[in-house]
């Protein structure tokens, strides 16, 4: 039965109910708009069902493996730890269930009508949504595009049992022996790291000269050193040529230093980047510019190249964060609803969950350069803060990049424990336009691991007082 002849009208349409467009329709619905949001799957898009949240849930349930087995400096052994996978998957799916329930709520809470379905653009005020069943027409003033990204999948490499993304390796029911990651970013060092936790010989072929290629050689050293402790190989310059699938494994076949090799292992996850989902929704005939690589162009408001449709997340140029989609989405309800509001990406953070953590804001020293900025870059090691001492965690550092005639912090870097945490002080320092003396005179509690920013703060002031200047 098709139904749809009697269009249903709305003030702004949001497709897609990610981290992005969920976000973006509760705060049009804030701003007093009629707000209709399309999903075809399950809300929360990537990030909370099969992205962000269950691979960080997994790599917490690893950490506690690993934990558990080697604590023997601090006076704890444990004999004969194991670990019930089946049950570590029922956790995190538990963990995703209560975030989901809770997005639901939240916009039913704001008011927004949930539609259920696959949208195709009619017009530039107009779509179509299709399920099995059913379609129906929504005219709108202004749509927000918010479709998120999918795994890229290698022409040689198609996903299979044996050959998965990483949707596949979050979703494993057992832990494998063997495992084989192409691709040394986010994705593939996060899991790759996982696993090894858990017990796997993991393998991981990169194709440029280093893992981590977004941060400096200083932080990813860190990663490459613990990875090794755990046993895990990585090459790199390695070409990944094909996979030969049997029952209970691959052999995958790659290039590495002008030589052929194969490997075997249980599976090989592959995590080579992510590819839009702007191919299916009908922005061709509604005229809005892409790259060849389906990326829509928009302003620093989020519109497109249809004053009516702005676009978010994934599919906008930057990278694939859901930190970044959110914050977009509030930018285009704002936009719309007649604010002022533009994207500013200088204060917008990644971050790694790797040992140690990773993360990043602003300008890194070398950037700072390449603009010809005469900054101060300053150092703050873990290892000489009581905190991380107590918590037998001592590797990395925090970084700062300031201004060298004002002391403006421009940028940071923090690889270490709680890195992730500790970057929205820093966020906010570049955001505030504050300065070194700022941080360094801000009063942080003892013992913790935030003194390290007011450390490195007095660093960069030329006063240190726990290292010797």
């Amino acid at each position: 039965m098709v139904v749809g002849d009697f269009p249903i009208e709305t003030d702004t349409i949001v497709i897609g109910a990610g981290p992005g467009g969920y976000v973006a329709a509760i705060r049009a619905a804030q701003l007093g708009q009629k707000v209709t949001i399309v999903e075809k799957g399950s809300l929360g898009g990537v990030c909370l069902n099969v992205g962000c949240i269950p691979s960080k849930a997994l790599i917490a349930a690893s950490h506690r493996y690993e934990n558990a087995k080697h604590s023997d400096d601090l006076g704890i052994k444990a004999e004969n730890v194991t670990i019930d996978f089946t049950k570590v998957q029922e956790w995190k799916a538990g963990v995703v269930k209560k975030l989901t329930s809770g997005v639901e709520g939240l916009l039913k809470g704001n008011k927004v009508d949930i539609v259920r379905g696959e949208a195709y653009f009619v017009d530039d005020h107009s779509i179509r949504v299709m399920d099995e069943n059913s379609a129906q027409t929504y005219t709108f003033k202004n749509a927000i595009i918010a479709t998120g990204s999918r795994p890229i999948e290698l022409p040689s490499f198609k996903y299979s049992k044996r050959v998965i993304d990483s949707t596949g390796a979050l979703s494993l029911d057992e832990i494998p022996n063997k495992l084989i990651v192409i691709g040394g970013g986010y994705v593939g060092t996060e899991l790759g790291t996982a696993y090894a936790n858990l017990g796997s010989e993991v393998t991981i072929l990169e194709g440029a000269d280093d893992i981590l290629s977004g941060f400096e050689k200083q932080m990813t050293a860190l990663v490459k050193r613990n990875l090794k402790k755990k046993n895990v190989e990585i090459v790199t310059k390695a070409m990944a040529k094909g996979v030969e699938e049997t029952e209970n494994g691959v052999k995958v076949t790659f290039d590495a230093k002008g030589e052929e090799k194969t490997i075997e292992a249980d599976y090989v996850l592959v995590t080579v980047g992510r590819k839009p989902n702007t191919d299916e929704l009908g922005l061709e005939q509604v005229g809005v510019k892409m790259t060849e690589r389906g990326v829509i162009e928009v302003d620093k408001q989020c519109r497109t190249s249809v004053s009516s449709i702005y676009a978010i997340g994934d599919i906008v140029p930057g990278p694939p964060l859901a930190h970044k989609a959110s914050y977009e989405g509030k930018i285009a309800a704002e936009a719309i609803s007649g604010q002022p509001s533009e994207i500013d990406y200088l204060g917008i953070p990644a971050v790694v969950f790797s040992e140690p953590e990773l993360a990043t804001v602003g300008y890194t020293e070398a950037q700072a350069k390449e603009e010809g900025l005469d900054i101060t870059a300053a150092k703050f090691p873990f290892a000489a803060n009581g905190r991380a001492l107590a918590l037998n965690n001592t590797d990395g550092f925090v970084k700062l990049v300031t201004r060298k005639e004002d002391g403006l912090v421009i940028g940071a870097q923090i690889a270490g424990p709680s890195a992730s945490d500790m970057i929205s002080e820093l966020g906010l320092a570049i955001e505030a336009g504050m300065t070194a003396e700022d941080i360094a005179m801000t009063i942080h509690a003892h013992p913790t691991l935030g003194e390290i920013t007011m450390e490195a703060a007095e660093v960069a002031l030329g006063t240190p007082i726990h290292i010797v200047k």
